[in-house]
């Protein structure tokens, strides 16, 4: 039976190609103040929407995200 973490994982991390719109989205980790939680995704510059790709268990999990989009420097936000 999966989790409901591995469940959300697996539905999001497909939306964004590896070769997305660096002019349009910007690579963003998001942090729970409250929780501790981070989400790592893509901000929407025109629109300020934040889209969730994968969420973030472990420094492994930050590793993936950044080696798959090509990232070097992962701006957060809270």
């Amino acid at each position: 039976m999966k989790s409901i973490f591995s469940m959300k994982k697996s539905r999001h991390e497909n939306r964004f190609p590896a070769d997305f719109d660096r002019e349009l989205y910007k690579p963003v980790l998001k942090c729970s103040i409250c929780t501790g939680e981070q989400v790592a995704g893509f901000k929407n510059l025109a629109t300020g929407k934040f889209e969730e790709v994968i969420l973030i268990r472990n420094e492994k999990d930050i590793v993936s995200f950044k080696e798959r989009y090509g990232i070097s420097e992962l701006g957060k936000e809270y």
